[in-house]
C-alpha cells in the first residue's frame, strides 16, 4: 500500500509555444510533402519542383508565423481586457464581488459558511481575489495569457524546418531519386513527430507515430495522383 503521494511535476503548456512548435512542424511536413509530390507529379523537371518547394517553405513560414502571431495576440488582448473589466469591478465593488465568489464556491459544492469565509479572506488580498475570479468567472490564469511572440517564432522556425526536410534531396541531388528520398525522410520525421507528441501527451507513442504517418501518406498520395493526371492532361 501507498503512504505517500508521489511527486507531481507539470510542464507549462498553456504559452503557446509547444502547441505552434507542433503543429508548425506538422504543417511543414505535410504541406511541402504534398506540395513538392503535387508538382512531381505531372513531370515539370527537377528545377521546377525544387522552386515550389522553397516557395511553399518561405511562403508557409511567414503564413504560420503571422497567423499565429495575429490569433495569440487577439486572444491575449482579449483576455487582459477581461482581467482589467475584472479588476475594476473589484476595486468598485468588493462586497458584490465577494458576494459573487462565494456564490461561485457554493455552485461547486462547499458549504455556504466556508464559502463566505473562503471568499472574504480571498478579497482581503485584490492579486488573488484577482487572480480567483479570472480562473472562477472566465478559466484564465492571470500569469500566462500567452505570448504571441514565442508562439510566431515556435511556428516559423519549426514550419520552415518540417518542409526543408522533403526539399533537402531536391537541393543536394538531381540523380532522379528525389522524389524516393523526399519520401523517406519525410516517412522517417513524420514517423518522429508523431511519436514525439505521443509521449509528450502520454497518449500512445505508436498510436501517434501511426496516426501522423497515414495522414502524411494520404495527402502525399492524393497530391501527387493529380499531379500526374493534371501533367498527362496537359501533355496529351
Amino acid at each position: 500500500m501507498k503512504t505517500r503521494a508521489p511527486d507531481e511535476h507539470h510542464r507549462k503548456i498553456s504559452d503557446g509555444g509547444f502547441r505552434a512548435s507542433l503543429f508548425g512542424v506538422s504543417d511543414g511536413l505535410v504541406t511541402n510533402i504534398s506540395l513538392m509530390l503535387g508538382i512531381a507529379g505531372a513531370s515539370p523537371g527537377h528545377s521546377v519542383v525544387r522552386l515550389a518547394g522553397l516557395a511553399g517553405l518561405v511562403a508557409g513560414a511567414f503564413s504560420m508565423g503571422s497567423g499565429e502571431y495575429l490569433s495569440m495576440r487577439a486572444q491575449k488582448e482579449l483576455y487582459e481586457y477581461e482581467i482589467s473589466v475584472e479588476r475594476q469591478a473589484i476595486a468598485d465593488f468588493p462586497a458584490a464581488e465577494q458576494r459573487e465568489l462565494r456564490d461561485l464556491f457554493v455552485s461547486r459544492g462547499i458549504e455556504l459558511d466556508l464559502a463566505d469565509r473562503l471568499s472574504t479572506d480571498l478579497m482581503r488580498d485584490p492579486d488573488l481575489a484577482l487572480r480567483t475570479h479570472a480562473r472562477e468567472e472566465l478559466g484564465v490564469d492571470t500569469t500566462a495569457t500567452g505570448s504571441p511572440w514565442k508562439a510566431a517564432s515556435s511556428s516559423f522556425a519549426f514550419f520552415a524546418l518540417g518542409a526543408f526536410i522533403p526539399l533537402f534531396p531536391w537541393l543536394v541531388t538531381s540523380s532522379g531519386s528525389e522524389i524516393v528520398w523526399s519520401l523517406i525522410l519525410g516517412g522517417i520525421a513524420t514517423v518522429l513527430v508523431g511519436g514525439g507528441v505521443g509521449w509528450y501527451t502520454r497518449r500512445g507513442v505508436v498510436r501517434w507515430a501511426l496516426r501522423q504517418l497515414l495522414i502524411t501518406a494520404a495527402s502525399a498520395f492524393v497530391t501527387f495522383s493529380i499531379g500526374h493526371l493534371v501533367g498527362v492532361g496537359a501533355v496529351a
